[in-house]
């Protein structure tokens, strides 16, 4: 199955549990995000993250909990981020953390893509 739409995302600055060193920044901050499509959902969550001095290359990790209606099933699961910039480019998996579904979304499984555009965040969410 595929879901697709659009969603906001409202991220803020956490206290940061570690300091980094050689001009490395870590950083942590709270997700909130609004799903609208074949996913209608709220989610939130929290992201740690690391700039290195060397422009674009960063890495952050992620979880997030969604909470909502997915093609009409209500329920929620879990999102877990991982991303790396680089300057041959960007990779970013988010894939469902297995049996974390709930409700009408027990034992869902997938892939979730995201897309910016004009600063229009989009998703793709392939799942079974």
């Amino acid at each position: 199955m595929k879901a697709t739409g659009t969603f906001e995302i409202k991220l803020l600055p956490l206290e940061p549990y570690a300091v980094g060193s050689d001009g490395v920044n870590l950083g942590r901050l709270s997700i909130d995000k609004t799903f609208q499509g074949d996913l209608t959902a709220q989610s939130q969550g929290e992201m740690l993250s690391a700039l290195t001095p060397t422009e674009g290359s960063a890495g952050y990790v992620a979880i997030e909990q969604v909470s909502g209606s997915l093609h009409g099933k209500k329920g929620s699961f879990v999102l877990q981020h991982f991303g790396i910039s680089e300057a041959e480019g960007q990779r970013l998996i988010l894939e469902v953390v297995p049996d974390s579904g709930t409700g009408k979304l027990v034992g869902l499984s997938g892939k979730m893509a995201i897309l910016i555009e004009d600063g229009q965040h989009f998703y793709e969410f392939e799942y079974l």
